[in-house]
């Protein structure tokens, strides 16, 4: 493998840093009265994965839990909403959806800094190469069918029979998301980027017909999700934060990114199959992938494939964009954060080529 070591880079906690440090001490002392059996004292550390939201290890007299908190200092407009991540975990965890269960939110600044929610630590594995190199090719292929099942059943739900048909616009989903990743990347813009200015200009006047609304994550990947330790089984799917009322096969063509991911060896945090021998490896092509969940969902994704792709690498542009841009802040969460900065040109060039195979 060369470049970054994903694995062994964005496993385990660290140290908090200094900049995301808290009073544990008055912390402690607000969850021993909101959250029924915890008891302090606790130790936090910080996940190294994180880089959005600040995410942290909270260990405690009465087990270990997870605090994510949204980061303090400046902040982009809508982001890092983390009462939304806990309304949509608290729904999806009455229903039996994998995610691990939340305890609390506290919207008191005052407790940690920011607003934060606490949840069950859930053991298992999160693996980031989507090669998954320490794995037999047998699981290989199970871990993708487990994906792609999970995915699935998160779009066969109603969001109204959730108590979620409020959690966002169901309309015109793609095309709010283009304008808001466009207001974002350019609040965030450090160099001009010709493929991006481009697409800002095309996708909004190229949109697919929408299907039916249905809850989306947003972020849906191998490594925002644990699998249990001796099988191919989705524990918990994580990060929440973007999630919305939106397009279903915007979500999966999302997901589906890796098949087509630039490959970096500078230390940017993605992974890709490109030249991946799939046959040996025992992972589906994207093709076969796309056609189970079309058979799980009734969904019909490859009409409109170039369009989504072509979306999706400018969205994944804009949102690496907004870490660069809280680089420049001094308030990003994630020490490789600076290094996605040179993913961002290599993605915008991959969704124009999209965009031009679609007709632009």
């Amino acid at each position: 493998m060369t470049g970054l070591d994903r694995q062994k880079a964005f496993t385990g906690t660290k140290p908090v840093a200094e900049a995301l440090q808290f009073d544990e001490a008055r912390l402690a002392a607000w969850l021993e009265e909101n959250v029924p059996g915890f008891e302090g004292p606790l130790e936090a550390r910080q996940f190294k994965g994180g880089q959005s939201n600040p995410t942290y290890e909270v260990r405690a007299r009465s087990g270990n839990y997870v605090l994510r908190r949204k980061p303090p200092g400046k902040l982009l407009p809508s982001a890092h909403a983390v009462d939304r991540e806990y309304r949509v975990m608290k729904a999806l965890g009455g229903v039996g959806f994998p995610v691990p269960k939340v305890h609390v939110l506290c919207e008191d600044d005052s407790v940690a800094g920011t607003m934060f929610f606490l949840m069950d630590k859930v053991e298992g594995r999160i693996l980031w190469e989507p090669d998954l190199p320490d794995c037999a090719a047998d699981e290989r292929g199970a871990i993708y069918r487990a994906m792609n099942g999970t995915l699935a059943q998160l779009h066969s739900y109603d969001p109204a029979a959730l108590g979620l048909g409020d959690f966002g616009k169901p309309e015109n989903y793609v095309g709010r998301q283009v304008a808001r990743w466009s207001k974002q990347y350019v609040a965030s813009e450090t160099e001009k980027v010709d493929q991006m200015d481009r697409l800002m200009a095309w996708l909004p006047e190229n949109l697919p017909p929408e299907p039916p609304a249905r809850l989306v994550h947003g972020d849906f990947r191998l490594d925002n999700m644990i699998l249990a330790a001796d099988a191919p089984e989705v524990l918990a799917v994580l990060d929440w934060e973007l999630s919305t009322l939106g397009d279903p096969i915007a979500d999966f063509t999302y997901h589906c990114m890796k098949w087509n991911m630039p490959a970096s060896t500078r230390g940017a945090g993605t992974g890709t199959l490109i030249d991946a021998d799939l046959d040996a490896l025992g992972l589906p092509t994207m093709d076969e992938y796309i056609g189970w969940y079309e058979v799980a969902t009734g969904y019909e994704v490859r009409p409109y494939l170039d369009f989504y792709t072509a979306y999706n690498f400018f969205r994944l542009a804009a949102i690496l964009q907004g870490i660069v841009g809280r680089v420049r802040d001094g308030t990003a969460a994630n020490e490789n954060a600076a290094k996605m900065a040179q993913l961002v040109l290599p993605l915008a060039e991959t969704a124009w080529s999209f965009a031009r195979k679609a007709g632009a």
